[in-house]
């Protein structure tokens, strides 16, 4: 579950290195030398780019309380932000933070499979030096287009010296990653964590759903998937009441819960209104939620305590929301 720092800070960018084409890490520190909040591996920030407001994947040491580190790929399809941090951003820049937060944590397990793709490697990274940590046994499969676009390889071997395996894959040497290949061989009380592409991410639910296996799986997801159907009979509307605000507004068919509550005066910060930050995360007091988020897992959407406002809507008449 998330434990998001609330308020925004600003960081000062201490150094920013190239870790493969395309790929530049940033590490920040506090200005004021002061500890930074602490992070689990899985955990990401929100970084203010510019005039964009994007999650990166913590891929640094947890136990360096005085620094954080994030990955950037330079994307062709980027809408402001990893163009900002390859172009603009240098160091000696302040940068404005919210976090960490934490919808990937690693769960207890007798063993792990992380399957990496592309600049996905970022939260599996701090996770295999967990498992490590936690003298358990893990393999990590990491694919790319190229040897040359695969970031922390050097890493990753060092982590795989101390135990464990990294075997990668580039493209244009092995081919596609094969997940059945991977995925039909898990070890015995194995969980798997995926992150990467939106396909190979739809490919490992597939195989784990062929396999029976997909409650061990835990993927991270920075962009939307394909959205639930709306319900028969189309989008209804209904009340939200606001605990600590006092409040009760109404949601229409075509309205969001967030956009309500901001015309409202109640401002809940929302980032990707797509439902794949957790930057909008709300708890829930009463009502029954219409989970439509790619970000919780199937037993946290079960539980129905927290719901992200920017997508997701009420499977009952009413929501009491501790806002």
């Amino acid at each position: 579950m998330s434990t998001a720092q609330e308020e925004p800070f600003d960081l000062l960018v201490r150094r920013m290195t190239w870790e493969a084409d395309d790929v530049l890490s940033v590490e920040l520190v506090s200005p004021d030398g002061k500890p930074l909040p602490d992070w689990a591996p899985g955990a990401h920030i929100d970084l203010y780019a510019g005039d964009q407001v994007r999650q990166y994947s913590l891929c640094g040491d947890p136990a360096d309380t005085t620094s954080y580190r994030v990955a950037v790929l330079k994307s062709p399809e980027s809408r402001g932000g990893s163009s900002f941090v390859h172009s603009e951003l240098r160091p000696g820049a302040t940068l404005t933070v919210r976090g960490p937060r934490n919808h990937f944590a690693l769960a207890d397990a007798d063993a792990y499979v992380f399957v990496a793709g592309g600049i996905g490697v970022t939260p599996l990274l701090t996770q295999a030096r967990e498992a490590g940590a936690r003298g358990k046994p893990w393999q990590l499969w990491y694919a790319g287009r190229s040897r040359s676009t695969m970031a922390f390889g050097e890493e990753l071997a060092a982590l795989a010296a101390h135990g464990g395996t990294v075997e990668l894959r580039p493209k244009d040497e092995t081919g596609r990653m094969d997940l059945r290949h991977i995925l039909g061989r898990l070890p015995d009380g194995a969980h798997v964590y995926c992150c990467g592409p939106q396909a190979l991410m739809d490919g490992a639910l597939e195989v784990c759903a062929e396999l029976g296996i997909a409650d061990r799986l835990h993927v991270e997801r920075f962009a939307a998937g394909v959205a639930a159907p709306a319900p028969e009979g189309g989008e209804t509307s209904f009340e939200v009441e606001c605990v600590r605000s006092g409040r009760t507004v109404t949601v229409g068919p075509d309205e969001s819960i967030v956009d309500v509550l901001d015309d409202a005066g109640i401002h809940v910060d929302a980032s990707c209104r797509e439902g794949v930050c957790g930057t909008c995360e709300i708890g829930v007091l009463d009502g029954v939620v219409d989970h439509r988020d790619f970000l919780l897992s199937p037993a946290e959407q079960e539980a129905g305590d927290v719901m992200m406002i920017c997508v997701s809507r009420c499977a009952s008449k009413r929501l009491v929301l501790d806002v």
